[in-house]
């Protein structure tokens, strides 16, 4: 083999992760060893992670370098990062809540390369901050594809039994299989808020009760919300649930700016055809100001985002607003004005359904277990869920 392994970063389910060196170029890459069973081969997960992470070629997205196969394993070469974001969190933050100009320069490089993945039509299905890598010029790079899956049109049916179940979004709790992009965007939210806070927003037990976090904070939908639902997703189950009023994220998140929170409004909507998407999300006036990487060490590099659009949506509430003054005008001078009322640029539009047979998916591990590793297997494979 053309690189030399040097120390154990980790362990996993599936796979073990060592710090490795290539023999040609001395470079640091992280090696992960897939053990194979004779009878059983080459894991499924390993095969789909290996084809998507050839073709996702993004400086946000952890580089696949090399695919070595023996007979009783397969090692997979990964560009190697010093830790994932959790633990980046854990050491750097206040009590795990990072300074806004690091929070908005990782939230930035977390949808971008999401964006990009959803324009190569890929699907993450397990966006946390375990599975997000850190290396020492600041930049933030999308890893651990092992439940990732392609997408295209006419939507698959997919298995429900995807992402962390603290970044879970409503739909998939409430039974979706025909989910698309707007899974990762909530998952995104997730991440946001808690690098802004230093705790998960949501942290439920089991599919229900994360419904009802995740309710207590976003409100419960009405009825009209949730048959809207159903009629675009029907194998989703809605149940009766308590009438939880909508929380003002600026309560829950005091510390965040308002265009912070404009966004979160925006990546947090519990019907996933409101959702913003990634790539919309990147045009937010939240990231207007150029910022840096985080400082991490001396190759710190500086990064710049674009000014915002002109013509992105203005908050719900002011919407409705515009809205309101457009009608009353329009009553009081019917003939002289014609309100043309402006149309959300953004959102997931409705699954599209077909008969498909249902795709089999492996059942991930116990999604509450602790993150130890700084490493371990989570951030370049399967790990504790």
């Amino acid at each position: 083999m053309n690189y030399i392994q040097l120390e154990k970063l980790g362990e996993g389910t599936y796979a073990t992760v060592f710090k490795g060196r290539s023999r040609t170029t001395n470079e640091i890459v992280a090696l992960k060893e897939i053990h194979l069973d004779a009878e059983e081969g080459t894991p499924s997960t390993a095969i789909r992670e290996i084809s998507l992470m050839k073709e996702l070629k993004h400086v946000n997205i952890v580089r696949l370098h090399d695919v070595i196969h023996t007979e009783t394993k397969l090692v997979l070469i990964f560009e190697y990062c010093e830790q994932d974001l959790k633990k980046y969190m854990d050491q750097r933050g206040d009590r795990g809540a990072l300074d806004p100009p690091t929070v908005k320069s990782f939230m930035y490089q977390l949808l971008k390369g999401t964006a990009f993945c959803h324009e190569n039509q890929v699907l993450h299905r397990d966006l946390k901050p375990q599975n997000l890598l850190i290396n020492r010029k600041g930049e933030l790079k999308l890893g651990d594809f092992g439940l990732a899956r392609a997408f295209g049109v006419p939507v698959n049916t997919f298995s429900n039994e995807v992402v962390t179940l603290w970044y879970r979004a409503p739909d998939v709790l409430l039974g979706s299989r025909t989910y698309s992009t707007s899974i990762d965007v909530w998952s995104c939210g997730c991440i946001f808020a808690e690098m802004i806070s230093g705790v998960p927003l949501f942290r439920g037990r089991d599919n229900h009760d994360q419904l009802l976090h995740i309710m207590r904070i976003v409100g419960t939908p009405t009825e009209a919300q949730f048959q809207k639902m159903f009629k675009e997703t029907p194998e989703i189950t809605i149940k009766s649930y308590p009438r939880y009023p909508k929380m003002p994220l600026q309560q829950v998140l005091p510390k965040a700016s308002p265009q912070a929170i404009d966004l979160l409004e925006r990546l947090l909507k519990f019907d996933p055809a409101e959702r913003i998407t990634a790539t919309e999300a990147l045009l937010h006036p939240y990231f207007h100001q150029t910022v840096n990487p985080p400082p991490y060490g001396l190759n710190s590099s500086p990064g710049s985002m674009p000014p915002p659009p002109s013509n992105f949506p203005p908050p719900p509430r002011q919407q409705q607003q515009q809205q309101q003054h457009a009608a009353h005008q329009q009553s009081a001078h019917p003939t002289q004005y014609a309100p043309q009322v402006p149309q959300q640029s953004y959102g997931h539009p409705p699954p599209t359904h077909q008969a498909h047979p249902q795709m089999h998916h492996q059942q991930p591990p116990n999604v509450n277990m602790p993150f130890s590793n700084v490493y371990g297997a989570p951030p370049y494979g399967h790990g504790p869920r």
